[in-house]
């Protein structure tokens, strides 16, 4: 792929919207560590712990479904072996988000 080519998330005006939530998460993990410095109760901590992590896979969702339909699309328009890197990239991320 070219230094030109834009990335899904950047395509679709999602970098303010991805931007806004990574910084959400981020606060999220600061008052975790709050919490384990407060000496918090473990279950409210692992409730919290569980919500950033949510909120990381809504992300990850978002990026994803956003190289499918721009950067593995416009490969597969293009054609030749950039589609199928495009498609394998896509493959293994799936793969490590249901994994994960």
């Amino acid at each position: 792929m070219t230094d030109a080519h834009q990335h899904g998330y950047l395509a679709h005006d999602n970098k303010d919207a991805v931007l806004k939530r990574l910084r959400r998460i981020e606060g999220q993990v600061r008052g975790l560590q709050r919490m384990v410095e407060d000496e918090k109760y473990c279950i409210d901590v692992l409730t919290q712990v569980s919500a950033a992590t949510k909120a990381l896979e809504s992300v990850a969702l978002t990026l994803l479904h956003d190289h499918l339909t721009h950067c593995v699309v416009d490969a597969a328009r293009e054609g030749g072996p950039e589609a199928d890197v495009k498609v394998r990239e896509a493959s293994d991320a799936i793969a490590r988000l249901v994994r994960s």
